[in-house]
């Protein structure tokens, strides 16, 4: 199992270049680049090809573009956004040597029928699939916990990707996103473990399902997750590649990043190694 560190940990302490260095520092394996805000402030000042050149000189490596959000159930005009959105960041994924785009689906207040955002994350998961496809590049689709997501389990995500049937189409499973709205373990011990193509690792103070937000997350192994389950059931069922772990707790926003970044290394490794080796550096 290799280790990877999420940017979002880090959101409101730290950037890119800082992240980069301490997470190589430390002995991280991949980073998963957040698109959304910290590659575009790093490119205020730099370039991507500093940015590749970074990655070809040092041990640490990058994973996934995080994240293409919202892409089911648009209108005309945002699903045009979303393609061409998609369309640029093969182009960074190309530059970089960046295996996967996380994938979120639509949060809305809108009640939409579950066949129809099955039928628009099958059509739309098949057009990034096609796009995608000449890159190496796969689509790691992530479910989100929340009631007003539209996919927020890891079944009805399942279900989502074993429709679209491509090589290059699997999941996210975030420890959160599976316990916040329930997600039936006897689903995972089904699942194809080759269709995870990442774990997202954290925990969670003990609110009721439905309840819980991002903001909630603690470090692995200190919250009410049974993660003993999930990985146990994960190594059952053949996965065995990548753990990054990703919080969003605004108290550890208010410490040092190099801190936040020792700190989730060793609460992942502890939780993580009563049932995987991991191949540190």
């Amino acid at each position: 199992m290799k280790l990877c560190f999420n940017q979002a940990t880090t959101l409101e302490n730290s950037n890119l270049t800082k992240d980069l260095e301490y997470c190589d520092k430390h002995g991280y394996d991949y980073i998963e680049i957040r698109t959304m805000d910290k590659l575009p402030e790093y490119l205020k000042g730099k370039s991507l090809n500093e940015l590749a050149e970074y990655f070809n000189t040092h041990h640490i490596k990058p994973l996934a573009l995080n994240a293409l959000v919202f892409f089911n159930n648009r209108d005309e005009d945002e699903y045009l956004k979303i393609i061409n959105e998609f369309k640029e960041m093969m182009d960074i994924a190309k530059s970089l040597g960046v295996k996967y785009v996380v994938a979120v689906p639509l949060v809305t207040e809108q009640k939409i029928l579950k066949q129809d955002i099955k039928k628009s994350c099958v059509k739309v998961l098949k057009e990034l699939s096609d796009i995608a496809e000449p890159y190496g590049v796969k689509i790691a689709v992530e479910f989100v916990g929340h009631p007003q997501c539209t996919v927020n389990t890891f079944g009805q995500a399942y279900d989502i990707v074993e429709t679209v049937n491509r090589e290059n189409v699997g999941l996210v499973l975030d420890c959160f996103h599976f316990h916040a709205m329930g997600s039936d373990i006897e689903d995972l011990k089904r699942a194809d473990g080759s269709k995870i193509f990442i774990l997202h690792i954290d925990d969670t103070e003990d609110f009721p399902i439905g309840f819980l937000t991002d903001e909630d997350r603690v470090w692995p192994g200190l919250g009410a997750i049974d993660l003993d389950s999930i990985l146990s059931t994960l190594k059952e069922i053949g996965f065995a590649d990548v753990v990054s772990v990703e919080l969003f707790r605004p108290e550890y926003y208010k410490l040092d990043a190099e801190e936040a970044i020792k700190i989730a290394k060793e609460t992942t490794i502890k939780v993580i190694s009563k049932h995987y080796s991991l191949q540190l550096v």
